[in-house]
């Protein structure tokens, strides 16, 4: 993988900001934190707080923290139901106000995460970025991000890491203070926002590994005399 040159802020004061703004705002919003956890089990069941495997700072393996959104409900043979039937109308509104987010203020107080910063998917992704997208991974990743301001899931997903990558190339403290604020802003007037992630965004893996099978047959096929 790429290494990308690190000036102070990502370095040092970037990793500080992230520490108090993570510790503040879960002893601020622990009321908030516990009638959501409550609501969930409530409704949902149990475990309260879901956890998936996402690939972090230099694409370490780390368990990312979300409220869950969906029920358990199984088919006759035990098998999952597909997730939009498992996602119920209280899942779309945790995921519609990212109250769902909420958790992973825990994980980028513990270091696997930063408040800004490229998305952390899936990974099963890995295998699939170009090595110029292999850069989203030089840094944390974030709650929010450049590609979350700029379309989120309403745009390819090429354009995406692209996004995520001119992040990494560009960051800088007035970069991040201008991506706090339009999240903040996007999170208030609901804007971009889709709950159903699969039916938005597709599957990158999918469709990377659709693209790279496509040039092979076309790079096989005999040239015209």
């Amino acid at each position: 993988m790429e290494r990308h040159r690190q000036g102070i802020y990502p370095k040092y004061i970037k990793r500080l900001l992230d520490i108090v703004i993570s510790l503040t705002a879960l002893v601020l919003l622990s009321p908030i934190l516990l009638v959501v956890a409550i609501l969930v089990r409530v409704r949902l069941g149990s475990p309260v707080i879901f956890h998936q495997d996402r690939p972090g700072y230099h694409e370490k393996i780390f368990g990312l923290c979300k409220f869950r959104s969906m029920t358990d409900e199984r088919d006759g043979n035990g098998n999952l139901l597909p997730d939009e039937v498992r996602l119920t109308k209280f899942g779309r509104l945790l995921r519609s106000t990212s109250l769902d987010e909420l958790p992973e203020l825990w994980n980028i107080l513990k270091g696997d995460m930063s408040l800004i910063g490229p998305r952390p998917l899936l990974v099963s992704y890995l295998p699939y970025y170009t090595r110029e997208e292999q850069l989203r991974h030089t840094v944390r990743p974030g709650l929010t991000g450049w590609a979350q301001v700029n379309g989120r899931n309403h745009v390819d997903w090429d354009k995406r890491i692209a996004l995520d990558v001119e992040y990494v190339r560009n960051m800088s403290f007035v970069m991040d203070l201008k991506i706090f604020f339009l999240t903040v802003k996007k999170v208030f007037v609901r804007e971009n926002i889709e709950v159903d992630t699969n039916k938005a965004e597709g599957n990158f893996a999918e469709i990377r590994k659709a693209r790279l099978e496509n040039q092979k047959a076309c790079n096989g096929k005999p040239k015209e005399r």
